[in-house]
């Protein structure tokens, strides 16, 4: 949830903190020449400082900041506790409280201890796994082991340190050499089958998206695999351990050879600066230029965005269209535990950097990846990608039609607030809404869907655009500054775009913005609102801050940027959508609705607060929205795939909670194979189809005539659509809204009666 919100002609209120900053820093001048220690006690005075005069809400820096960033930044360094041992830690923890005096005082001490000590933990474990992997394992002995680090405690000595390590090495291998076993037998299954037979089998899983090089790659791979001899057990174990060390090997030499003082220290400055609220970060010099990139139209990949969980590397989304979202295997919430790049062994990931883990993954189009992912219901799987280029256009608002008892109604997808501050003429969000509007009343649609699901936010002057589209005129947010000064922004134009019943859907993962737009509509009672029990509950407003214009004369180098948050939005109603998010106004179950994932779940989130309403008039041309709201209310109670989603979101944070693995090979095949079997239950839920058909408008069908891309994108999206329990029920609340629903359910009552 990074976005940025800017305010295009507001942008005057940045510029005058940037100047007041700039008068205040004008005295760090750098005395010391291309020392680090002197970069880093820079770093140190224009973080507090930069964050105590620009930060809407700065904490005191005391002793429970301290112990905030103590905590912070040791489970960020040894997240597994397979690095220090208690010992350290009683060291350590004299300086718990005392870090906020050595930020004051730009001392570095606690830093530079815990670092030189980590160094030398770090030089010390390569013996440990090295002895594990020298040697045959023995997966015949019962037992297990207990991957809920959080909760486990620092080792005693060195002894329990190398038994912790051998039962995470040993963990690791008994993975593999149990996916080896699989590969071996699926060869063997496969024997009578022919060349083209098999490729076709691997066409349907890449969702029939193959360049010819990959086809011939992979043509090359089987031939390779037919004339493969079945390995015994002890060169498939002798094996995995050799892949396992190499995979270490090279984790370690990279630190050693990549990472540098000036890298740790980042990672210091930004525990400091997320103790001030979870969107508060610090972008070290090589980040800020990949955030910079990011901003980009396309790139060559997988299509999937990353994100660090402790020492995991987590599927956070899948970009539309692109080679991961087309395979449908891959799926957000998927820990990647290994990379391998086609028929290459495959490295171990596991407490490797995010930046590392996304240059094993990304790569040339048309090139093989396959990843050995975690699924959430903790089975493990290797999933084979051809990557290719993603397209940052599928981000663009999209719409569809369905037609249901005579009647047509209209989609809308915009999975983002998406605007080109530098060019005021090309496309927006609010502009394009505004366009598919249009284009569906053309087609004479009796009911829009806005779907907001997953969308993170993004631009804040697009949803007051957006929301002014379905009002006559009124205010649509307010922001509110750290001095207190409340600023209510509105829609000024009577015109309504769209005047007819509108139903806007979120989920857990609709963020900022998102939020906005759904707060409005439903404060004015203007739309229904669909979704999970509530939204993300990100209220506030962050600006990059580039230091190094702070700085006269700098020789120590590029100081990188801030991140701070520097503004909340409140609701037209005076609450704030912070931690609480948007409650629907109809629930409907959702696959991760037991799991901790909001602002709420966030141990050092902003609090939630409200000012006063501001002043408007409650839509009234929707007759039928309560009674809309209630029928359904009452669908969902009833709806027999909303069940089964709701059963399988219990079970998957029943499984999640589950972190004990036998370290046995039969017992851990049993796991994975209950896992498997009790999975098969809920395949019903992607099976489903709610009898819905979803086309394409006019003018987009003429398009695809001569875009074969575009064409299997919304072929996709509509396949998506036509499995959507959830897409469905807004269909239904349209029907409801309009009175059709409500005419349909006065009958089927007479005729019961």
């Amino acid at each position: 949830m990074n976005e940025i919100f800017r305010f295009m002609k507001r942008n005057y209120k940045i510029i005058l903190l940037v100047v007041a900053l700039s008068v205040g820093l004008w005295s760090f001048i750098p005395k010391i020449k291309g020392k680090d220690t002197e970069k880093d006690k820079l770093l140190l005075e224009l973080l507090s400082y930069v964050i105590e005069k620009g930060h809407y809400s700065p904490a005191a820096i005391d002793d429970a900041f301290s112990k905030g960033v103590y905590k912070e930044y040791l489970t960020t360094i040894d997240p597994s506790k397979r690095y220090f041992l208690q010992s350290d830690i009683d060291e350590f923890s004299k300086y718990e409280t005392q870090i906020d005096d050595q930020i004051k005082n730009k001392e570095l001490t606690f830093f530079d201890l815990t670092y030189t000590r980590l160094m030398q933990r770090m030089a010390e474990s390569r013996t440990y796994y090295r002895d594990v992997l020298k040697n045959p394992i023995d997966y015949s002995i019962d037992e297990k082991i207990d991957t809920d680090y959080e909760k486990a405690l620092y080792c005693k000595n060195v002894e329990e340190l190398k038994d912790r390590w051998r039962k995470q090495v040993k963990l690791s291998t008994l993975s593999s050499l149990v996916e080896k076993q699989k590969i071996q037998e699926e060869i063997t299954n496969n024997k009578n089958k022919t060349p083209e037979q098999k490729l076709n089998d691997f066409r349907v899983k890449q969702g029939n998206k193959l360049t010819k090089e990959a086809e011939e790659k992979f043509l090359k791979s089987i031939a390779k695999q037919d004339t493969m001899k079945i390995k015994s057990f002890e060169q498939l174990e002798s094996e995995t351990r050799k892949n396992a060390l190499k995979s270490l090997e090279e984790n370690y030499d990279f630190v050693n050879k990549e990472l540098d003082r000036e890298d740790w220290f980042a990672i210091f400055i930004n525990a400091i600066a997320t103790r001030f609220d979870p969107h508060t970060s610090y972008f070290a010099p090589d980040e800020k230029e990949r955030f910079d990139v990011s901003m980009s139209g396309k790139l060559e990949g997988i299509g999937a965005r990353l994100q660090k969980k402790n020492d995991y590397t987590e599927i956070s989304e899948l970009i539309s269209g692109g080679p991961a979202w087309r395979g449908k295997e891959l799926e957000a919430g998927d820990i990647v535990l290994k990379v391998a790049q086609g028929d290459s062994e495959p490295v171990d990931v596991v407490g490797m950097r995010l930046d590392d883990v996304v240059k094993k993954i990304k790569g040339p189009k048309g090139t093989e990846v396959k990843l050995t992912v975690k699924k959430t219901d903790g089975s493990i799987k290797v999933i084979s990608i051809i990557r290719d280029e993603v397209e940052i256009e599928e981000t663009y608002a999209k719409s569809s039609i369905v037609e249901r008892n005579g009647v047509k109604y209209g989609i809308i997808y915009l999975p983002k607030f998406y605007i080109d501050f530098e060019n005021k003429d090309s496309r927006d969000a609010g502009k394009d809404i505004a366009i598919e509007i249009e284009r569906l009343k053309k087609e004479g649609v009796q009911g829009i869907v806005m779907d907001v699901r997953d969308n993170g936010g993004g631009s804040l002057k697009t949803v007051v655009d957006i929301g002014g589209l379905f009002i006559e005129e009124g205010p649509i947010v307010q922001v509110k500054s750290s001095t207190g000064k409340k600023e209510v922004l509105y829609d000024r134009d009577s015109k309504v775009a769209w005047d007819g019943p509108l139903v806007i859907m979120t989920n857990e993962f609709s963020a900022s913005a998102s939020e906005i737009l759904a707060a409005a509509m439903q404060d004015y009672k203007r739309a229904v609102i669909l979704g999970g029990k509530q939204t993300y509950g990100k209220g506030t407003v962050q600006n990059v801050i580039d230091l190094n214009q702070f700085v006269r004369g700098n020789t120590l180098g590029d100081l990188g940027a801030l991140k701070t948050t520097t503004q909340k939005f409140y609701r037209i109603n005076g609450g704030s959508t912070q931690r609480e998010g948007v409650k629907s106004d109809v629930v409907v179950p959702d696959v991760l609705a037991y799991l901790k994932m909001g602002e709420k779940d966030v141990d050092n989130a902003m609090p939630w607060d409200k000012i006063d309403p501001a002043d408007y008039k409650v839509w009234q041309n929707n007759k039928n929205y309560d009674l809309a709201i209630a029928n359904s209310k009452n669908r969902v109670v009833h709806n027999e795939q909303l069940k089964l989603i709701d059963e399988n979101a219990k079970w998957r944070k029943l499984k999640n909670d589950e972190t004990t693995y036998s370290l046995q090979i039969d017992k851990f095949k049993e796991e994975q194979k209950n896992l498997e079997e009790a999975n098969k239950k809920y395949k019903a839920m992607s099976d489903y189809d709610n009898g819905m058909v979803f086309k394409s408008l006019g003018y987009e069908e003429n398009l695809m005539k001569q875009d074969v891309t575009l064409k299997e994108k919304r072929d996709r999206w509509h396949e998506a659509l036509e499995k959507d329990v959830y897409i469905e029920e807004a269909v239904h609340v349209l029907d409801d809204l309009n009175g059709k629903g409500l005419r349909e359910t006065s009958i089927k009552s007479k005729r019961k009666s």
